[in-house]
């Protein structure tokens, strides 16, 4: 794991200068080395975290002596063995190769079709001396960041932004485009564009593509892994359970590679519980437990939520604990700490506004706690929901129904209503109003935070609300309803491979853990979508594959349990409650102030202040009370902002007067 950071300059070489400043914003993440090299108009620059055992004996940046080949690389590769084999490398050399060696030398066997034989979290650079070209990509899920910014004769690039803000010239003047998109899209990513961020000056190259400079060019282009997903066809489900379990525990194994302990977040659910339990008996075996990360409520906390949902989920985490075995479990409330004492701090990090506040206060905890437990490593099940525990039951009912497949349609709602525990009438009319969206007449009523947040002639600008519709973004939920294609949106949309992969990232360079998400790998990802749909809901059982693959890993009660669902960061708004006068005065501020005028809804926020100055906990998931947190998260960082520029005309006119002043001594000299 590593920072990286890259110059190219389209005549000349690299002023050694420019190099050092964007070298010493690499190191104020942790690192355990830090280096640079140069070659005529290129400089690569990396602070380097030695995660992986070969990592301890790695140099970043990298050159290759016998091809000139340099490269800097921000790198976990899973796919190790394959690639040994397919790049014919002497058994007696595998233990010893690093990663950033393997990607020199699929370099230089399938060139610029390299990253499409790679499997693993990973951004890096590459200079051909031979083609005079710098060649780079990032992972096909996006799970490492590669921001760029083009400057007259030189492009740069960096991990994160801060290396090309040092490097100067990179102006901070904000995307308006962008910060229409971020308060107008409901969902959880910011763009309709993968290459934007929230700074004009400063672009991403998106997941799974790269890009390559050559003779004053710069170019992009998607790629796609080597190899199809087509529908898999055993003969038995035991053949796909066992299929299933092969390519969980390959992504799974492949992600415990670390010379430091490993640590995993678990919750009560599947997906993390299904990570703990193929991990926790492959660590045994390495003799190193596997530690356990839960968030819980803080202990004073009175849970409102449905009788079907669960905030703490202690007593199902106990029972994978006690059933997997060769784990340490530890359960943090992260007491003391709220989504708004962290706003500052989230705006450090990601250098941009954030819409995650209901986990905020607990989402960095783990990656703090997993720190200090020496681990190099944290597992997360994240991507688990569209890929591994997919199978979701009304979707795939509505599909029936629509396909007049009444017998079975039948069938499967008898059973699923009685394993639910939810009376069929109400499940019909839920299928229905799914199945025929026309039906609906209750849709669209209820408040949405898109029009409740932004200007409405800030939107009417930017024309943001159009163009959400013409890429399938509605105002409170996507516009499609087909669940397969709902389903490969979400694992293959680079707008939210840049959300996730920013915020991963950025805690691993902050903290100095890599997150590693087996179920974001893409060889589990391929294998998921090549399953037909009915392993994933059949005899009335929903996310079936997972049910059925884990028995025996899973103790049943989280295995088959389809009548409770943990809901995390349900206490939110209860921890915000001693700091919710300096919240609303805040807020008044942010009213009165005109720099937010231009871009928020600033009269719906006003009256939003006069409804809701004694919240009550249960209100933690309403649109209004979203919305003001949103805004406020946003002000913060408008306000951030605005300091920035004035301090960078500050320092212009500074040094405009330190010029002139020079200037006239020169000339008194004369």
């Amino acid at each position: 794991m590593s920072a990286i950071a890259c110059i190219l300059q389209a005549e000349g070489i690299v002023p050694p200068l420019d190099g050092g400043r964007m070298l010493d914003a690499l190191r104020g993440y942790v690192h355990d080395a830090a280096g640079e090299w140069s070659g005529g108009p290129v400089w690569l620059g990396c602070a380097a975290r030695h995660i992986a055992p070969e990592s301890l004996r790695e140099t970043l940046p990298f050159r290759d002596p016998e091809s000139g080949l340099a490269v800097a690389a921000d790198a976990m590769l899973d796919n190790r063995a394959e690639l040994f084999g397919l790049l014919q490398v002497p058994a007696f050399r595998c233990g010893a190769v690093t990663d950033s060696e393997l990607i020199l030398l699929a370099y230089r066997k399938w060139g610029t079709e390299a990253p499409r034989y790679l499997v693993g979290d990973f951004a890096f650079l590459i200079w051909d001396p031979s083609r005079n070209r710098l060649f780079g990509a990032r992972d096909a899920m996006g799970n490492r960041s590669l921001y760029y910014a083009r400057q007259r004769g030189r492009v740069a690039f960096a991990t994160v932004t801060a290396p090309l803000f040092a490097l100067g010239g990179v102006g901070a003047e904000l995307d308006r485009q962008w910060l229409a998109e971020y308060m107008a899209i409901p969902e959880m990513y910011e763009s309709t564009d993968p290459f934007a961020t929230c700074y004009r000056d400063i672009r991403q190259l998106p997941p799974s593509h790269t890009v390559t400079a050559e003779g004053g060019d710069v170019a992009f282009a998607p790629y796609t892994l080597a190899g199809g997903a087509d529908e898999l066809r055993l003969g038995s489900d035991a053949e796909y359970e066992e299929a299933f379990r092969d390519v969980f525990r390959q992504a799974v194994d492949a992600r415990l590679r670390t010379h430091q302990q490993v640590a995993a977040t678990l919750s009560g659910g599947l997906d993390s519980g299904s990570v703990a339990a193929f991990a926790a008996p492959s660590l045994e075996a390495q003799g190193k437990p596997l530690h356990t990360l839960s968030y819980i409520p803080v202990q004073s906390f009175r849970d409102w939520t449905p009788n079907r949902s669960v905030a703490n989920e202690t007593p199902y985490i106990r029972d994978t604990v006690s059933h997997v075995g060769n784990i340490r479990d530890r359960y943090l409330d992260f007491e003391g700490r709220s989504s708004y004492s962290v706003i500052e701090e989230w705006l450090d990090i990601m250098d941009a506004p954030y819409k995650f506040f209901e986990n905020s206060f607990w989402f960095g905890g783990m990656f703090e706690q997993a720190g200090k437990l020496g681990a190099g490593v944290l597992l997360t099940g994240s991507k688990g929901n569209f890929g591994v525990s997919w199978g979701p039951a009304v979707p795939y009912y509505a599909l029936l129904l629509r396909r007049l497949r009444l017998v079975k349609f039948a069938g499967e709602i008898h059973k699923y209503s009685r394993k639910k525990g939810i009376a069929r009438t109400k499940l019909l009319s839920i299928v229905a109003k799914h199945a025929f969206p026309g039906l609906d007449r209750s849709h669209g009523e209820e408040p949405n935070m898109p029009t409740l947040l932004i200007s409405p002639a800030f939107a009417e600008e930017t024309r943001v609300f159009e163009k959400m519709r013409e890429h399938g973004i509605g105002l409170t939920e996507p516009l499609f309803r087909d669940p397969l294609v709902f389903r490969l949106d979400r694992l293959s949309n680079p707008c939210i491979g840049n959300k996730n992969g920013a915020i991963s990232t950025k805690l691993s360079l902050r903290y100095g853990v890599m997150e590693r998400d087996p179920t974001a790998d893409p060889r589990v990802i391929r294998f998921c979508l090549s399953v037909p749909f009915e392993q994933y809901v059949r005899d009335g059982v929903d996310r079936a594959l997972i049910r059925r693959a884990t028995a025996g890993w899973l103790p049943d009660r989280i295995r088959l349990n389809q009548r409770y669902r943990g809901v995390q960061g349900a206490d939110w708004l209860y921890r915000m409650q001693p700091q919710w006068p300096a919240f609303l005065d805040e807020l008044a501020s942010l009213a009165a102030d005109p720099l937010t005028g231009e871009f928020l809804n600033v009269g719906h926020i006003r009256r939003a202040l006069d409804e809701y100055r004694e919240p009550s906990p249960d209100m933690a998931f309403q649109a209004e009370i979203k919305v003001l947190m949103r805004a406020l998260i946003l002000y913060r960082f408008l306000k951030r902002a605005e300091a920035g520029r004035i301090a960078g005309l500050d320092a212009g006119r500074a040094d405009q007067s330190s010029l002139q002043g020079s200037l006239a001594a020169a000339g008194a000299g004369r």
